[in-house]
């Protein structure tokens, strides 16, 4: 064995047997040797490594440093005193891979640190709430109610209004001024709105309907505890913050610090239940038999005090369509919201537009409130419930209720996860945002508990891309897949303002996401100083980094550089000039990279629309389209633009299959029948078409016996083993003469040695030296296309160039 070789083995040992975890338990007696080392030494206050390393590296977090440098010494003093040297060059590679993973180690200490200064400081701002605080309130009669604003099913809210309660001054409407603003043709309004200035009553309050609970104080708090949930620390009075109450399972509830997208409970008293406007008519059966003889209610019940919002979200959305801007920052902000009700162990249960309340900042931008914490689970069994009886409640609203929670059964030992149930809800809430009906409602809607992915409906073609990658993500049934709620957040936060960086990121180099923070964190200091500090863009961008964590990071930037970005990141490796082909592309070409097209991965058809309108744009403007990524199928509405300008196109056609099928599962278009549609339509020349490396089992004696009737030349896998491609491609590229020729190389045509990733692998392909002979720069004339697997985008963008 050389000592080149014995190096190599030796790292790429070092690095298997880390990823392994095979070092635990010596980096234990590692770092106990070391700790022992250090001992003698004085004592000081110094961080610890353990709180900046991500969880995946915490098995060797004091171990490394200490491990490599004595297996390098160790290997350093074999040398001087003999030894085998296979054993010493093995043994000397080993620690210097060790240490350069400790390098790596290095920097994820450094940018997790980075990530808890940041968090510090803007931890440190507190939420400030947006009435001024007020020392009394504990009764009915400090208050002056006005009219009802809202009624559901357990309660009714009125506007309010004490001399003791001063609000801030913020742009607000009511539901009435709202639709005032409407224009007369019925048209939905679309942009920033600019409202009236504050109200005369800026409180809401809510009254409780009181059925079961009895009439004393103790026995209402314990029945309706879970309102309190987002109760201030000065909502109860000090006698009644002493009293323990009880949750939905015997349990004490837990309580919500303020944020800016969850209602803040400023007070929460008992009184008697007065006759209020519109009772009689509104609600009379839960009124007290001494206000109506029939009345089911008790003489007291529960009453909450909360700041006066114009509308509820579902009635700004009746009456306006926000831009797509907007449409975002909300959907972020509702993220923002869960998210913080999943770190205190809460789950809100019965998420849905009507218990959102809205109201907007200086700008005319919506903000969100999450209120109507009824049917919360807010104890200390944390986010999962024991589901041991049909009894046990799942949740307020079964519409907008998660697969994992709507298809639970109950039996001995069963918890449901509410971890990303509210998650899943945002995701549906999504749609009516933006201007669609909310999929799962309507007799005619999904159902949460049978529906599939691919049966869930387009968003507009003007949703941002990486919107609608959040969406499918949030609304996938299994939970694995499924982001939480932070990871989410932080996606549409990279995307909206940090787009730029984005770009250039990999998923194991921070760098410059560690640079985009901190400058973000100045703009935000600064914007802080100034009149924009309260806008809901700021508040936002205060949130996420107030929560950042450099593990959520990853999980957001590797949602988002998924797919076609893997071909980006790897294409930064390419240089000026091939050496093979004496070519210089950038330098003979004007090339751009134009973005990736907007699909829809829940409706093929309606994928291969968008496919073909965007390629029109593109051919018509005299590019040559070159395609990367997806399956087979996208060469159909590809074939469909470039045949509109140029005619039937000749075919090279590498793959290791020929994707001539008539239909596959009933369906006429999918990644099989690609080329069958393109020659039923017309699109090919089929005595310019070639299919090389065809191989593998098949439906049939012949299964390249349609595309040779139809006079396609068929090169099969076989017919080319153990030769070079060179003479056969002298023979294609006379025989597709001077026409417009559309190159096609599926991923699947190379051997599985060479690209093992692929969905439909097939043994004893060909070889990348092969492909290269056929992916020559001269054959590339209208529109050749590649099809990426993600596990070789090397592969893809070595044959491009």
């Amino acid at each position: 064995m050389s000592v080149k070789h014995a190096l190599g083995r030796g790292l790429e040992l070092g690095r298997s047997l880390l990823q392994l975890g095979l070092f635990k338990p010596v980096g234990r007696v590692a770092a106990k040797l070391r700790g022992e080392r250090l001992r003698v030494s004085r004592s000081t206050r110094t961080v610890q490594p353990q709180t900046f390393l991500p969880a995946r590296f915490r098995f060797f977090r004091r171990s490394l440093s200490g491990l490599a440098a004595q297996l390098q010494s160790g290997a350093f003093r074999r040398v001087a005193g003999g030894g085998a040297p296979r054993n010493r060059a093995v043994f000397l590679a080993f620690g210097v891979g060790l240490g350069l993973i400790e390098q790596q180690l290095e920097e994820d200490r450094t940018s997790a640190a980075l990530c808890q200064e940041i968090q510090a400081v803007f931890r440190k701002k507190k939420f400030q709430t947006p009435l001024k605080s007020f020392t009394s309130g504990y009764k009915l009669e400090d208050y002056v109610i006005g009219k009802q604003i809202g009624k559901g099913c357990n309660a009714a809210v009125y506007e309010a209004a004490a001399p003791f309660a001063t609000p801030v001054e913020s742009g607000k409407c009511s539901l009435v001024e709202l639709n005032q603003k409407e224009t007369d043709d019925d048209n939905k309004k679309a942009g920033p709105l600019r409202f009236s200035a504050t109200p005369s009553f800026p409180l809401a309050m809510k009254m409780m309907w009181n059925i079961g609970a009895g009439s004393s104080s103790d026995a209402i708090l314990r029945s309706m505890s879970m309102e309190l949930v987002p109760a201030c620390p000065q909502a109860l009075t000090e006698e009644q913050r002493e009293f323990a109450l009880d949750g939905h399972f015997g349990m004490v509830p837990k309580r919500l610090t303020a944020h800016p997208n969850v209602i803040t409970v400023y007070r929460a008293f008992t009184a008697e239940v007065p006759l209020l406007p519109g009772a009689q008519e509104e609600y009379p059966d839960v009124l007290p038999a001494r206000l109506n003889p029939l009345g089911l209610g008790s003489n007291r019940t529960l009453f909450l005090v909360m700041k006066n919002y114009p509308c509820s979200l579902r009635q700004y959305l009746g009456v306006c369509v926000p831009n797509r801007m907007q449409a975002s920052l909300m959907l972020l902000q509702l993220l923002e919201g869960v998210d913080h009700l999943c770190k205190q162990g809460i789950a809100h249960r019965d998420l849905k537009s009507d218990n959102v309340l809205l109201e907007f900042d200086g700008t005319g931008c919506p903000r969100l409130v999450i209120t109507d914490f009824g049917c919360c689970l807010a104890e200390d069994l944390g986010l999962k419930l024991p589901f041991n009886s049909c009894w046990v409640t799942r949740g307020g609203n079964a519409c907008l209720m998660a697969p994992e929670v709507a298809t639970a059964v109950p039996g001995p030992g069963v918890k449901i996860d509410y971890s990303k149930a509210d998650a899943w809800a945002v995701g549906a809430i999504t749609y009516e945002l933006f201007g669609q009906p909310n999929p799962f409602y309507s007799s005619e809607g999904l159902e949460s508990r049978t529906y599939q992915e691919q049966q869930l409906p387009p968003l507009p073609a003007s949703v941002p891309d990486d919107v609608q990658l959040v969406v499918r993500l949030l609304l996938h049934r299994n939970t694995r897949k499924r982001p939480s709620a932070r990871v989410a957040a932080n996606m549409l936060h990279i995307s909206l303002w940090g787009k730029r960086v984005l770009a250039s990121l990999d998923r194991a180099r921070m760098d410059e996401l560690t640079d985009w923070l901190l400058c973000q964190s100045a703009v935000v200091l600064l914007k802080g100083r100034g009149s924009g500090g309260s806008s809901v863009e700021a508040e936002l961008q205060r949130c996420f980094l107030a929560n950042i964590d450099l593990e959520d990071l990853r999980a957001a930037v590797s949602f988002l550089i998924f797919g076609p970005r893997h071909i980006r990141a790897e294409s930064a490796m390419i240089r000026l000039y091939n050496g093979w082909t004496r070519a210089a592309p950038y330098e003979s070409l004007r090339v751009a990279d134009l973005g990736d097209v907007n699909v829809n991965l829940f409706d093929l058809k309606d994928t291969c629309k968008r496919i073909r309108e965007a390629y029109r744009e593109i051919v018509a403007t005299g590019c040559i389209p070159l395609t990367l990524g997806g399956d087979h199928t996208i060469a159909y509405p590809i074939l469909q633009a470039v045949a509109e300008r140029h005619g039937p196109v000749g075919l090279i056609h590498v793959d290791a299959h020929a994707d001539t099928s008539d239909m596959i599962l009933g369906e006429k278009i999918g990644h099989g029948t690609p080329f069958r549609r393109c020659v039923d339509e017309g699109l090919l020349d089929c005595k310019r078409v070639v299919q090389i490396g065809l191989r593998g089992s098949g439906y049939s004696p012949d299964n390249y016996e349609w595309s040779r009737a139809q006079g396609f030349r068929v090169v099969e896998a076989v017919e080319c083993w153990h030769k070079s491609l060179v003479p056969l491609m002298e023979e294609v590229r006379s025989q597709m003469g001077t026409g417009p020729v559309y190159l096609s190389f599926d991923i699947d045509s190379l051997d599985p040695a060479f690209a093992p990733g692929t969905g439909t692998p097939e043994i004893a392909g060909l070889t990348p030296i092969q492909v290269c002979f056929t992916c020559r720069s001269e054959m590339l004339k209208p529109a050749p296309r590649v099809e990426n697997k993600l596990p070789s985008p090397l592969n893809q963008q070595m044959k491009v160039f």
